[in-house]
């Protein structure tokens, strides 16, 4: 490696993070942590009945929610089926709300247009469950680093206008666009059909895979898509693309979503990919990329640093069931005394990586 390369190398670490100061601000939808009431009022069961189909259209509804002043306000919203496995397997599959800017303008949901709902898969309190894991998994994920998605929990509430749907009430969460998290971020999102090891930002991309190995997730990928989409796997890549739509080696950022087949949440349908040799998304196992050792090491010190805000974000939540949260704040607490000890990083991460 060129002397120059390597000093790169040895000095990003120590920089990558305090780069997050840099970041734009959120979206009033996503400047609070509390909990979202809202009614979505619209012809569900027609678009539940369309999720199978690769052309899905939007239908017209009504989203009624409670603003920060506790007043009633009453937006305009079209609706679709959106994603890929949890589309096709899912009782209650997960939609794509698409709201009027013009409407929006001035309220809640100003600067809002397309916004991921996830929703439980089927009914009853184990997948409300699910779904308010997930939604840590990203909540954790925005204390290690604001090149994270915003999200929001939702209480919120069913009325199919066709009444082939009894009304009923969920937990759920919104997601930010992934336009809008790079604009918030001053990049831009890339489209690429996969990516190089030396194109990836490495102190980022250690993050995200110390990240995903905290969570016990494998179904994603920093270099590769998933089918026909885009690159990458459940990542969003980010960066500055110059005049002829290139970006710089170094400078492609992974971003992560989708991590309802990870052990953290540990969804019944959930399993580990092929290609890594555990059967229960429950265990633990580095499939990322190798590091230089100052890179990795350097992720390791950052996710130590964040220990005690994320078993509060854990311990704080309202949502979150007595048995589950005290699961979760074990298995959360087994990562770390992987990353505590040097042995343990060395059989579980430094022997395991790609």
């Amino acid at each position: 490696m060129k002397a120059k390369n390597l000093l790169i190398f040895l000095v990003l670490p120590f920089c990558a993070w305090a780069q997050d100061d840099a970041a734009g601000e959120r979206h009033p939808l996503f400047q609070t942590d509390t909990v979202l009431k809202a009614v979505l009022t619209a012809p569900i069961s027609q678009t539940y009945a369309q999720r199978h189909q690769d052309v899905r259209i939007y239908f017209p509804g009504q989203w009624t929610y409670i603003d920060e002043q506790g007043e009633t306000q009453r937006l305009e919203v079209s609706i679709r089926t959106r994603g890929h496995f949890r589309r096709e397997v899912c009782q209650l599959p997960p939609l794509q709300l698409n709201f009027k800017k013009k409407e929006v303008k001035g309220t809640h949901f100003a600067g809002q247009n397309k916004v991921k709902l996830v929703a439980p898969c089927k009914e009853g309190e184990r997948y409300q469950q699910y779904v308010v894991l997930e939604y840590l998994a990203y909540r954790i994920f925005q204390v290690l680093t604001d090149h994270s998605f915003s999200t929001r929990l939702v209480r919120l509430s069913y009325v199919d206008r066709d009444e082939n749907l009894e009304p009923w009430t969920d937990i759920a969460f919104l997601i930010e666009d992934d336009s809008d998290l790079a604009k918030r971020l001053n990049l831009d999102r890339l489209n690429l059909d996969s990516t190089l090891y030396s194109q990836l930002d490495h102190p980022r991309t250690a993050l995200v895979q110390m990240f995903q190995f905290m969570i016990a997730n494998n179904d994603y990928s920093v270099i590769k898509p998933s089918g026909d989409d885009d690159c990458c796997h459940n990542v969003q890549l980010i960066g500055i693309e110059d005049e002829n739509n290139n970006v710089a080696e170094g400078d492609i950022i992974p971003v992560p979503y989708d991590f309802d087949f990870s052990g953290l949440v540990n969804a019944t349908y959930a399993a580990p990919p092929s290609q890594v040799p555990v059967r229960d998304v429950r265990n633990r196992y580095f499939y990322g990329l190798c590091q230089p050792r100052p890179i990795l090491d350097a992720a390791i010190s950052h996710i130590q640093s964040k220990r005690e805000e994320i078993f509060a974000l854990i311990r704080d939540s309202q949502e979150l069931d007595d048995k589950w949260r005290k699961h979760t704040l074990e298995y959360i607490e087994e990562f770390y005394e992987i990353i505590d000890d040097p042995e343990e990083i060395e059989k579980e991460i430094i022997e395991r990586c790609r």
